[in-house]
């Protein structure tokens, strides 16, 4: 069977680290035969990093040699080439592509997701998937509509430490679980939001919440069941009065099968990010787990255990994490098998929507029932 084909669009920050390494990961997979940016330069740099990731160097046209690396010479005798640079996404979509991965600014998941679900083209998407419920729910229904698949990238999922806490909920070691608290204490400075000034902002992007802390809010509804009855949340801006949006946020999530949530989340640690914590607490168990991008276990108690290997893994080199290698794999085979990827459209909407609710029981100063009908947009104007 050849190789599915994928394009990637945007090629900034997460695009180029994590989206670049997935691709070239999963070249026994996919072919990444196309790489947008409005930027040229951007779109540029990503294509010669997948080159260089791929261990090939392709030159000129196809009368050059081909130089493969040393190392590749015997992966299928494949050559994978330098994948198209384009400028404008809408050229791709009546192209001969089976999927796309969108690593675009947030504000513009929605409008380029519908896009390429219209035209017939599987889409993994960064997160979050939208900043608006009835935005989510337009791309989850149109997916189905069109039988495509619709993924999210909360690559954090993949972690082993939180596949080993997976298994431990499913199989039921924990009891009932009482509460689980996500802790993400970290430092984004005034260059953090120089470098794009979509950061930050209501319209296209959020705050510490929507973009710092989503992973991890993820994480804890994940364990936590899903459904949400009731949220009651502050926010505030302490210390980055030059964007829009929260820099700290707290709440409370009051889940339908009676357990709790905690979420505590800051761009305002001195001088440089401190944890990103997820902790679980049940009638017979408690895991903490920690590390720069909740990738190592801290704590492990549960009858008969007091430790587990886990405790010693190495931190990732950055706070992405290495899931996004794993969370492509796992899309390219939904397609290949047509089966579910394993975080759909729909496991995507729940982090998104209980951000949304933070910020409509900030607006609106009480607690707030689910399910919302909520967007960022609605946050223009809103002071602190």
């Amino acid at each position: 069977m050849s190789n599915l084909r994928g394009a990637l669009i945007g090629c900034g920050r997460i695009g180029i680290k994590k989206h670049i390494e997935a691709f070239a990961a999963n070249s026994d997979k996919v072919e990444l035969v196309a790489v947008c940016d409005i930027v040229k330069k951007k779109a540029e740099r990503a294509a010669d990093e997948y080159k260089k990731r791929c261990g090939l160097w392709v030159v000129g046209s196809t009368k050059d040699k081909k130089t493969v690396s040393a190392q590749r010479t015997t992966y299928n005798q494949q050559r994978i080439l330098k994948p198209q640079v384009i400028t404008d996404y809408s050229e791709l979509l009546d192209k001969d592509i089976d999927f796309v991965t969108i690593a675009t600014e947030s504000g513009n998941h929605y409008r380029i997701t519908m896009d390429f679900l219209s035209a017939r083209k599987h889409v993994l998407v960064e997160k979050p998937m939208a900043l608006s419920t009835s935005h989510m729910d337009e791309m989850i229904s149109l997916a189905k509509e069109k039988h495509l698949k619709l993924g999210v990238c909360f690559q954090n999922r993949f972690n082993p430490p939180i596949q080993e806490l997976r298994k431990k909920i499913e199989s039921g070691a924990f009891g009932k679980i009482f509460n689980a608290t996500a802790r993400i204490l970290w430092n984004r400075n005034k260059d953090y939001y120089k470098q794009s000034s979509w950061r930050g902002t209501w319209a296209m992007d959020g705050g510490t919440l929507m973009n710092q802390c989503s992973h991890n809010i993820d994480l804890l509804q994940w364990t936590l069941g899903g459904d949400i009855e009731e949220i009651y949340a502050v926010t505030k801006n302490f210390n980055h009065k030059y964007i829009e949006a929260e820099d700290f946020g707290a709440a409370i999530l009051k889940f339908k099968n009676g357990s709790v949530g905690i979420i505590e989340g800051t761009a305002n640690v001195y001088p440089r990010n401190l944890e990103e914590t997820l902790s679980v607490f049940g009638e017979s168990g408690t895991v903490i787990i920690g590390g720069l991008a909740v990738n190592k276990i801290q704590t492990w108690r549960f009858p008969g255990e007091d430790s587990h290997p886990f405790m010693n893994l190495p931190d990732p080199e950055t706070v992405y994490g290495n899931g996004h290698i794993t969370l492509f794999a796992d899309f390219a085979n939904s397609i290949v098998h047509d089966k579910k990827p394993y975080i759909t459209g729909e496991d995507g909407k729940k982090a998104v929507e209980i951000i949304l609710g933070i910020y409509k029981s900030v607006k609106e100063k009480r607690p707030v029932k689910f399910p919302i009908e909520f967007s960022t947009e609605e946050m223009i104007g809103f002071k602190f």
